[in-house]
């Protein structure tokens, strides 16, 4: 996506509501929820991707408490994993008996999830930091408009007279 499109998505975004829907759109206050499994992480991909929403005038919250990971599958929310020096194969959950049975055959279930579900995949050795940072925010963006379409259409089918 080139930097004209992001800058027509934001004023489109702002033209789009009226003022009792910007009121409404305050009140929530993120766009976007960051989750991260790693301080290393946290310290560079996150960190970057948190400032460059940011800058876009995208709302995003970071999880700075480590979301243990079913939760995030379990929410049915939509996931775009970022996996940063791993491959998704590489994925695998280690016990040192802290966790439950129940809990790790949960944490197993949404390592295969997000093992399948479309994301980016990150060398920090080899890759180039802002190409990660900038396709991410893409893919964000994207995101959000596609969400915010499939609300109004869906808003223009329960105002339609039957």
């Amino acid at each position: 996506m080139h930097r004209s499109s992001i800058v027509k998505f934001q004023r489109q975004i702002l033209s789009q509501y009226p003022r009792t829907q910007m009121m409404n759109r305050a009140i929530k206050p993120y766009d976007v929820f960051i989750n991260h499994r790693s301080i290393d992480t946290k310290r560079n991909v996150v960190a970057l991707l948190y400032d460059h929403l940011s800058r876009l005038n995208i709302r995003p919250f970071l999880d700075k408490k480590n979301m243990k990971p079913a939760l995030i599958m379990e929410s049915k929310k939509k996931v775009i994993p970022v996996f940063c020096d791993i491959k998704p194969s590489q994925l695998h959950i280690t016990n040192k008996g802290l966790c439950s049975a129940e809990e790790i055959q949960r944490f197993n279930w949404a390592l295969e999830e997000a093992k399948y579900t479309v994301g980016l995949t990150f060398d920090s050795l080899k890759g180039n930091w802002s190409e990660v940072v900038t396709s991410a925010s893409d893919i964000v963006i994207n995101s959000l408009i596609e969400m915010e379409n499939d609300k109004q259409m869906q808003s223009r089918k329960f105002s339609m007279p039957a």
